[in-house]
């Protein structure tokens, strides 16, 4: 699947997302979303905190911010970070949620081997 395309079916997974924690009584705001090239390197080149090789970079991650009950949820173990998680994971087949490797706010989109 060409680039552009999993980008677009990533927005509208991100939307499903966003509505889904909200009909839950959740709210989220934007982490860091794209990473630009011209401060983070080109995919592969590490110029800054993010890895080289980040979906952010090629715009399929995102990372939130969660509230419960207005309250800002610092502990990525809270049950609400792995319920949005395990919908993520269901919206599509690249679907991954950083839960599984200590980054409950990360969603993103399998991309070369990368999540």
């Amino acid at each position: 699947m060409r680039l552009s395309m999993k980008q677009r079916l990533f927005k509208e997974c991100v939307g499903d997302l966003i509505q889904f924690a909200y009909d839950l009584g959740y709210e989220l705001s934007f982490g860091d979303a794209f990473r630009d090239e011209r401060v983070h390197g080109k995919w592969g080149e590490k110029e800054s905190y993010s890895a080289g090789k980040s979906c952010h970079k090629v715009r399929l991650a995102v990372d939130f911010n969660l509230f419960v009950d207005g309250v800002y949820i610092s502990d990525g173990s809270h049950p609400a970070w792995k319920v949005l998680g395990e919908y993520w994971e269901t919206l599509n087949d690249n679907a991954r949620h950083g839960g599984r490797f200590d980054d409950s706010g990360h969603f993103s989109f399998l991309y070369e081997g990368v999540m």
